[in-house]
């Protein structure tokens, strides 16, 4: 082989290099900004694997079977463990995830066909202009899209943009303490909470509206049927961490957490007490432009998986058949279990202001505090704070 032909096969790998990169550089830009970053690895690796070929073909490296063989098996071996990332992956995505987002717009007050529940009577208070802004949780969502249509004017309430939102919890207490809502319906607040409204120097008044209990569950085909309280609290500070622990088949417990500051994770806190919460499980998540951040892991409804909500959130907005409710200390989370306060986890949910409300605040507290509110509360499927029995 003459220098010229060196050169010529040499300009050629660069031309072939140049064409690869630039093919690569895209596919990576692509599955980034999809979400599929761990393709990147193995996107890279396919790239060296044909540039390696194109160099060994190029200085006709495969004058034998024998060499052509060789280089064949070491690029599959070197595919397939570079899949491994990307396999792990695909399989992760194919288990469901029971606590998807529920699309709240089936529950926008006033809208044609929606599922929000309706008072077959006109309620006793109407409100006027200007309304008072109401945020709140996801779960409670349908609740007062109830409320709004009830007692509020017709017209269109966009659920992230109009005096009736729904911002999930950590939001709406952050709105709610810097004077953007006037009212939201939540659970109690955490401890960072209520420490940023003494630092805005606000303060937060709870109104109990309601009974929720706080449920764990796990995947249908899981032979456990219950919990008691202590092998929950040793669940999730990592001291239990096998099913057989507790009665079930061998495996390792996959205990799922929620994002700090949700209802549910306070929720969590607020059960364990003292007893430290192991560290949640988390995940590398695609933002934007390709960036990676880091966040708590959704439930995974894997055959060893332990997650929590709340009954409500469960059984009658994300209604998944694919897991089952657990039962505490032998006591199921049932309506007339919660109404009781049997079930051992039972947690008020509450209309939360402050001090800066809009004078129309209290009449919507009253209201729903009445037997009028709270017979609605009950027809739209949660545990009303009252009796609804009417004198």
């Amino acid at each position: 082989m003459d220098i010229g032909q060196i050169i010529l096969r040499i300009i050629g790998l660069v031309v072939i290099g140049i064409v690869l990169a630039i093919g690569t550089i895209f596919l990576l830009l692509v599955v980034s900004l999809n979400g599929g970053f761990y393709y990147e690895s193995f996107i890279i690796v396919v790239a060296v694997v044909i540039f390696m070929f194109a160099i060994l073909m190029m200085f006709q490296f495969f004058t034998t079977k024998k060499r052509k063989q060789a280089v064949a098996v070491l690029a599959a071996i070197t595919l397939l463990i570079a899949f491994i990332t990307p396999f792990k992956e695909i399989y992760k995505n194919q288990i469901p995830t029971v606590d998807a987002e529920v699309d709240v717009y089936q529950y926008m007050p006033f809208t044609e066909g929606n599922q929000v529940t309706k008072m077959d009577r006109e309620a006793s208070v109407q409100l006027q202009e200007p309304l008072p802004i109401i945020d709140g949780a996801t779960a409670f969502y349908p609740l007062y899209a109830a409320f709004t249509e009830t007692i509020y004017p017709k017209k269109d309430y966009q659920p992230y943009d109009s005096e009736v939102m729904v911002n999930k919890t950590p939001a709406a207490y952050k709105n709610l303490i810097d004077g953007h809502v006037d009212l939201i319906f939540v659970l109690a607040p955490s401890e960072q909470q209520i420490n940023y409204a003494k630092v805005m120097g606000v303060e937060l008044k709870l109104t109990p509206i309601g009974k929720e209990a706080f449920v764990f569950f796990v995947n249908a085909k899981n032979n456990i049927d219950g919990l008691t309280l202590d092998q929950i609290k040793d669940i999730y500070a990592g001291t239990i961490t096998n099913w057989s622990e507790v009665g079930g088949k061998d495996g390792d417990i996959r205990a799922f957490q929620r994002p700090q500051d949700s209802g549910s994770q306070t929720a969590l806190q607020n059960l364990m007490g003292n007893k430290p919460i192991m560290e949640a499980p988390t995940e590398n998540i695609a933002q934007g432009m390709g960036g990676i951040i880091e966040e708590v892991s959704k439930y995974r409804n894997y055959k060893n998986a332990i997650g929590y909500t709340f009954r409500y959130y469960s059984n009658e907005m994300v209604k998944s058949d694919e897991i089952k409710l657990l039962e505490v200390d032998g006591v199921a989370p049932t309506v007339d279990m919660i109404r009781s306060e049997a079930y051992p986890i039972t947690n008020e949910f509450y209309i939360v202001t402050t001090q800066n409300s809009n004078p129309q605040v209290q009449q919507i507290i009253d209201w729903v505090t009445s037997t009028e509110g709270q017979q609605l509360l009950e027809k739209a499927g949660y545990v009303p704070i009252t009796s609804t029995t009417t004198p």
